[in-house]
């Protein structure tokens, strides 16, 4: 595993959470760590950050590394996060961050098929044992059902001319592969959109978002933060596209009685962080505190 990559708006993160000695904090998307190692510069000597990561083929990763002893880390999703955090130990919590989305081990290392650019198989769960896989999504649904995963979490407007194309091509044999369905896609598209380098996106993240019931989750994770962290503590979540940042937008602006919003509007990584992390260029963050 490659070492950890610079965590999108860290710097805001770090500014907004203020994690200050002592103190307990939840990072519900551990992946590489970077957010989670940033607040345990600031929190010892004493606090500690539960780290959730659900991908199981990451965590087992991460377990051979040396993390602070004041890290727990824990494979699960954050739909379990007040079980979670009751079960670790520990007795408040003075911030929750959500960082969503897939880190770059997903797209790099992981092999599970996340990426359009790597042909690989068509797998695209971070948990075996909480989703189904694109693979059976796009082998077993039927075209009704695929269209309408594509036209709700990619908002692709071709959805339905791919949902059929996929159907023709699988009563041919089964699609197992990445590079299988990104010329399926190519196939069922205009060629004029087709000689775009990013065509197959929209695709890919509905089937992603599908696989793994992320729009749902995100709701229920925010819920329980809502229970886990304590007055005055700090949420903050870094969206990737519009679906989750509408999610977001509206859970906080509905809860005005339990939260007060401390980002107006979206923060958005600036000009430099971009260049040297394009990961970051989509990146939403918003922030509210308990109160």
């Amino acid at each position: 595993m490659k070492e950890c990559h610079t965590p999108v708006l860290k710097e805001k993160v770090i500014e907004y959470l203020n994690p200050r000695p002592n103190e307990n904090y939840v990072d519900c998307t551990f992946g590489l760590g970077g957010h989670a190692l940033s607040i345990l510069e600031k929190n010892g000597p004493e606090g500690k950050v539960v780290g959730i990561e659900m991908d199981s083929d990451l965590y087992k990763e991460l377990k051979k590394k040396e993390f602070s002893k004041r890290l727990i880390l824990v494979n699960d999703s954050y739909v379990n996060l007040k079980e979670i955090v009751e079960e670790s130990g520990i007795d408040s919590v003075s911030g929750i961050l959500f960082d969503l989305g897939m880190s770059s081990w997903h797209l790099e290392e992981s092999g599970k098929g996340f990426s359009f650019k790597k042909n690989e198989k068509l797998d695209m769960r971070y948990n075996r044992s909480f989703s189904i896989s694109a693979e059976e999504i796009v082998n077993e649904s039927k075209e009704e059902e695929i269209k309408n995963i594509l036209e709700k979490f990619g908002e692709e407007r071709f959805s339905k001319r791919i949902a059929r194309r996929i159907v023709e091509e699988r009563e041919k044999g089964k699609i197992e592969t990445t590079f299988q369905l990104v010329e399926i896609i190519k196939k069922a598209i205009p060629g004029r959109y087709a000689g775009r380098g990013n065509f197959a996106t929209r695709s890919f993240q509905a089937l992603r978002i599908a696989s793994n019931d992320e729009l749902r989750n995100i709701e229920k994770g925010l819920e329980q933060s809502l229970d886990v962290v304590e007055r005055g503590g700090i949420i903050v979540v870094i969206s990737f596209h519009s679906l989750e940042d509408r999610i977001v937008k509206h859970f906080f602006k509905k809860r005005p009685d339990s939260v007060e919003i401390l980002t107006k509007k979206p923060v958005i990584p600036e000009e430099g962080e971009i260049e040297t992390n394009t990961r970051s260029r989509s990146a939403k963050l918003r922030v509210a505190k308990k109160i």
